[in-house]
């Protein structure tokens, strides 16, 4: 995965006769920028932040945070693209950007492939079938699954946080596996998919936990699984899809970092090893847990593999629906 340079002609040049020089120093000997695809105090931006904080006590350079926000990820996944290949500059990737995107847009700017080379995986969450308390009465992800066979066509639907991700195809996935026909509605973003189903306007929605975690605790939202390998510890008396049956349902909404193809191995050598020390903390590993997050520190063939099993996954579910990216 991961591979591409967009450096042409005599520039391509002059970086590759810099590039051993640069591996030779005691990397990083200047700051490192990281672009995130969101705006600031979105959850990964601000888990990122705290990540920060280590990585310039542990190495004496800072790592700036370069928000750049829009375009579903694809604004910072191309500008890292054309970033030097010296790792001073990488990429909070996320699924949408790396797994999905390729499958859903007929042209993207950057190859998830070959643009980029892996570092590391950095943060996993889960997401949730949650439902209308009031309006389905489904204890279980097996009881949901029989009601929603005995309605109408059409009579069920499911929110997403947004179409062409995840929520979107987890839903899609659902269909497939369960035999079952609910309706997609897509909402722009997370806090409208919420009201959405609360409102009893959609009967269910595959959202991150933590977003209806409120909403199950007041009584009006009842969630029926979780998508994460392991049941979540805010939620410990809640299955996981893989216990329900349905393995191909066991996912992560995950982010990890990506530096531009072309950096030299031993640069993303040590970028490994200064993200990995840091995501394997357990003080860091407790209080994300303790939000839902799970810290992924992979070594760069793990990070690799592990995207490549999620795209394909992925593909499957965006052919299934239909669904294509508007340019």
């Amino acid at each position: 995965m991961l591979k591409r340079t967009f450096l042409k002609g005599a520039g391509a040049l002059a970086a590759a006769a810099a590039l051993p020089a640069i591996a030779q120093t005691s990397f990083p000997d200047r700051p490192v920028r990281v672009l995130v695809p969101f705006a600031p105090g979105n959850t990964l931006d601000a888990a990122l932040r705290q990540v920060a904080v280590d990585f310039q006590a542990n190495t004496g350079q800072p790592l700036i945070v370069d928000n750049r926000a829009g375009g579903g990820g694809i604004i910072a996944a191309t500008a890292v693209a054309h970033a030097p290949p010296d790792g001073t500059t990488l990429l909070l990737s996320n699924t949408s950007m790396l797994a999905i995107n390729p499958h859903t847009f007929a042209k993207l700017p950057y190859d998830a492939e070959k643009s980029f080379k892996p570092v590391t995986g950095f943060l996993g969450a889960s997401l949730v079938l949650a439902v209308n308390a009031e309006k389905v009465p489904a204890k279980s992800l097996k009881e949901f699954i029989a009601w929603a066979k005995g309605r109408p066509e059409g009579g069920v639907s499911f929110a997403s946080f947004t179409a062409g991700n995840s929520s979107h195809f987890m839903g899609v996935i659902m269909n497939k596996r369960a035999g079952l026909e609910m309706v997609h509605v897509p909402y722009n973003g997370t806090p409208p998919a919420v009201q959405a189903l609360v409102a009893g306007q959609v009967q269910a929605a595959f959202l991150p936990l933590l977003a209806v975690k409120p909403q199950v605790e007041s009584g009006k939202v009842r969630v029926l699984a979780v998508s994460t390998p392991k049941r979540s510890p805010l939620m410990p008396e809640v299955p996981t899809f893989g216990e329900e049956g349905f393995p191909d349902l066991t996912i992560y909404i995950w982010s990890g970092l990506s530096a531009p193809a072309g950096t030299p191995d031993a640069v993303v050598a040590k970028l490994n090893a200064e993200f990995r020390k840091i995501l394997g903390s357990p003080e860091l590993q407790k209080k994300w847990r303790e939000l839902d997050f799970e810290a992924l520190p992979m070594s760069p063939d793990e990070y690799r593999d592990f995207v490549r099993a999620d795209s394909k996954r992925w593909a499957e579910a965006v052919q299934i629906s239909g669904f294509k990216a508007s340019e």
